[in-house]
């Protein structure tokens, strides 16, 4: 799948949401609402639920898929209350030891006058140097367009996997276009430059696993469902200083190969 395709696919209507692996992944799972700074954002899903029976705290940036879900979750661009929703579900599974999973789903975070005015970087910011030292595991899964800070908020984890028709990038093709040849329509061409698909991220070591798309209904999201909880398990078994300290060197290699 060349680049721009991965970005077409990663935005199609027809592709399932973050709620869509909540429902088929998750027993009886809670949603948890708000931040108890600002208020709620309904572009970020948090709670607990039980996964293969043990506990986890989920957290899902969702899009919605109808017109009306779309309204209502600000089309999954996250304002900083979500954010701080997020920050606080992660904390409190850190006191009650219970493994985090993070489904990530955003064209970025959004980018209006009151999230600015309302701290939009500075939530980010926190997320990620909150994420970098939590003493619990963290496995995040880029389940659709993983863009900007927006995504990276929610991906600062132990691993990161990717669908195979997914796309992860520190902008969108069209932004990128835009900037380097002032022609939003050389978007397929800064996609193919921005190596933003799952196979460019894993040769770059930005991700760990490709997870195949074939059978979403079925068998698939099964095996996602077990490989998901054996990955959550291996790591809650490490003692806290080796799950940071994989966590630190996972980061301090990246590009290792082209320095």
């Amino acid at each position: 799948m060349r680049a721009y395709e991965a970005v077409q696919a990663a935005r199609s209507n027809r592709r399932p949401t973050a709620k869509t692996y909540i429902d088929r992944m998750i027993d009886g799972f809670i949603e948890l609402h708000g931040d108890r700074r600002f208020g709620d954002d309904h572009a970020v899903i948090a709670g607990i639920g039980l996964l293969e029976g043990a506990p986890v705290t989920v957290i899902g940036i969702e899009k919605g898929s109808t017109t009306d879900e779309k309204i209502y979750r600000n089309f999954g661009q996250a304002n900083p209350e979500g954010y701080r929703k997020a920050l606080r579900q992660i904390k409190l599974a850190e006191k009650f030891h219970r493994p985090i999973l993070c489904l990530v789903d955003t064209a970025g975070a959004y980018p209006g006058l009151g999230a600015e005015e309302r701290g939009q970087g500075e939530a980010i910011a926190e997320n990620m140097y909150e994420l970098s030292t939590v003493r619990t595991p963290v496995l995040s899964i880029i389940v659709g367009e993983g863009g900007s800070g927006g995504a990276l908020a929610l991906a600062v984890a132990d691993e990161v996997w990717m669908l195979e028709d997914a796309y992860y990038s520190v902008i969108s093709p069209e932004g990128a276009a835009s900037i380097l040849w002032k022609d939003s329509t050389q978007a397929e061409r800064a996609a193919e430059c921005l190596k933003l698909t799952a196979t460019d991220l894993k040769s770059l070591g930005v991700i760990e696993r490709i997870i195949p798309t074939t059978d979403l209904a079925g068998a698939h999201m099964d095996a996602l469902r077990a490989a998901v909880a054996s990955k959550l398990r291996e790591k809650q078994a490490l003692d806290t200083y080796d799950l940071l300290e994989e966590r630190y060197q996972r980061f301090r290699k990246m590009g290792g190969d082209f320095q």
